[in-house]
């Protein structure tokens, strides 16, 4: 497995040991490097573990959401709901397809979109003339929140409901696994992901039509897939193209990787259950923080602190560079879209349209956390987050620390 060093402590760093290199090197021994027999096996062995109709690997969960949305046929002009507290690519690709993204702010208490007002937006838009046709939620961290409540929304107006399951691998509810029991769901094995393929992401999905679309326009809009025509007698070069379609197929090479990671998928998650109760424990006195709670029900890709910036002589940024300066790494997830240059200068947007999301963006830390991570590292982060935190208070925490 992968060595660490106790000096520094990295952000994250991927899960791989000799069953992954073992998967790499018999696909470049076979010859057939790109879109074949070992994608074909990981869409199985995915469909299997979740439950999945249908599942469809792709070079990106980037590429994933576009080809979902495709395949629901939005258009210029369409409105598509979607948190702004979320990556980038969740709204470029509504964009994509010339449509617009709305953004909804967060819950009162956490990250995720607030369905009340979704609903609200959703009315709002209606009675404007230009109704939503569907709803993006994003399981921010790995935490599937209010996917009942989105549900129940979108078959209330009508709407396709397209799940952002880019953290939230594997993670079962009461339905299924969160991403399978919707329209569709999209994941990312991307390579600080739960599990990784290096670049690479699956699509989940529940109607065919749409994953046969999918299935075609993921590669040039060809109706015969690469292994077909070379597997099979005849004439390869026979083929047509259906539609104008992109270039977002999953190599073999990926498509082993994954295979061996998806074996290991809850091993690793009990290993980042594990860690975040250390985490919880060795930093719940600290004054000048809030944690996530706690939920079985959660994936763990990323464990985010809230400051208190009133209880700190220093902002946020200032935090982050003190731990850093100790060898901590750490990243901030994320800065709300609504407040990045293109969106505001696109839509008119302002700060204040989401101000809970503008609100937790000041106040966020992702702290370090990959199932190789040793207790010893962890205990270092927290050493070093309640020193910074001690060192830099507002007020005595003598005692609390």
């Amino acid at each position: 497995m992968t060595k660490l060093s106790t000096d520094s402590v990295p952000f994250a760093l991927p899960s791989l040991g000799l069953e992954e290199e073992e998967a790499a090197l018999r696909v470049l021994r076979s010859g057939w490097l790109t879109t074949g027999k070992e994608a074909s096996a990981f869409e199985k062995e995915f469909m299997d573990y979740t439950g999945a109709s249908h599942a469809l690997a792709v070079n990106s969960a980037t590429a994933g959401l576009h080809l979902v949305l495709e395949a629901a046929g939005l258009k210029p002009g369409d409105k598509v709901l979607l948190p702004s507290y979320t990556f980038t690519s969740t709204a470029e690709v509504v964009r994509y397809c010339g449509a617009d993204p709305v953004f909804v702010d967060c819950c009162e208490d956490g990250f995720h979109m607030d369905p009340f007002l979704c609903e609200q937006k959703i009315r709002e838009l209606a009675a404007a003339g230009t109704p939503a046709c569907g709803m993006i939620p994003v399981h921010f961290a790995g935490e599937p929140a209010f996917l009942e409540e989105y549900w129940e929304l979108s078959r209330k107006y009508g709407l396709f409901l397209l799940e952002d399951a880019a953290h939230c691998f594997p993670v079962r509810g009461k339905r299924g696994y969160a991403g399978t029991w919707t329209d569709a769901g999209v994941y990312s094995f991307y390579a600080n992901k739960t599990i990784t393929t290096g670049e690479g992401g699956m699509v989940a999905v529940a109607k065919p039509e749409w994953a046969e679309r999918i299935r075609r326009m993921r590669l040039h809009g060809i109706n015969r897939s690469i292994w077909d025509r070379y597997t099979k007698t005849g004439t390869p070069w026979e083929y047509d193209v259906i539609a104008p379609g992109f270039k977002y197929n999953m190599t073999d090479l990926a498509a082993a990787i994954g295979r061996e990671q998806l074996k290991k998928a809850e091993h690793f998650l009990e290993k980042r259950q594990n860690l975040v109760r250390r985490y919880r424990e060795n930093l719940a006195q600290a004054p000048f923080l809030d944690l996530p709670e706690w939920s079985g029900e959660h994936a763990w890709h990323l464990f985010v602190i809230r400051i208190h910036p009133d209880r700190l002589t220093i902002s946020r940024n200032e935090f982050i560079h003190k731990l850093n300066e100790q060898g901590i790494g750490t990243s901030v997830h994320y800065k709300p879209l609504h407040m990045m240059s293109y969106y505001r200068t696109e839509y008119g947007l302002r700060d204040s349209d989401c101000p809970r999301a503008a609100a937790l963006f000041e106040r966020v830390i992702s702290l370090p956390l990959f199932p190789e991570m040793s207790g010893e590292q962890l205990d270092r982060v927290c050493r070093c987050v309640l020193e910074t935190g001690s060192r830099f208070a507002s007020f005595s925490t003598q005692g609390r620390c």
